[in-house]
């Protein structure tokens, strides 16, 4: 069986490491599935979720904030603002920092200011989805 060799890194650190058949990530231009023997690809991701099925057949579920991912045909590596493993997912952290990206952007002095705030706000947002969508699937 073909296998890729995927690394998950944030500045939290090292998020995963191991064996996948297939790697499901948000790129900026649209999601992106990667299987073993892909092109070369480098592309920016967006804030998202990254779903990774392993060679025993687990599916794992990441939270990326924004970052760069990195495809050659036996390797992804994924170097994200953030990463969040899906059994770490907090609900209520995810709406403290949507609620604070939200005050930036209403203190936001200088259009970098706002630009920042903006894509806080995005990343915050998607990652609330994230974990919403977690809990949603976890009580079904």
């Amino acid at each position: 069986m073909a296998e890729l060799q995927l690394d998950i890194v944030a500045n939290e650190g090292e998020i995963h490491s191991g064996k996948a058949v297939m790697v499901v990530a948000p790129a900026a231009q649209g999601e992106v599935g990667i299987a073993p023997r892909h092109a070369p690809l480098l592309t920016a991701l967006k804030p998202g979720e990254m779903r990774v099925e392993t060679t025993d057949g687990q599916r794992l579920t990441f939270f990326v904030g924004g970052g760069i991912l990195e495809v050659q045909p036996d390797r992804v590596s994924v170097l994200a603002d953030t990463a969040l493993r899906s059994e770490d997912a907090d609900e209520a952290a995810a709406a403290e920092a949507k609620k604070a990206a939200e005050a930036s952007m209403e203190g936001a002095e200088s259009e970098s200011d706002l630009e920042r705030a903006q894509a806080e706000l995005a990343a915050a947002a998607a990652r609330l989805e994230f974990v919403r969508k977690l809990k949603g699937s976890a009580h079904k």
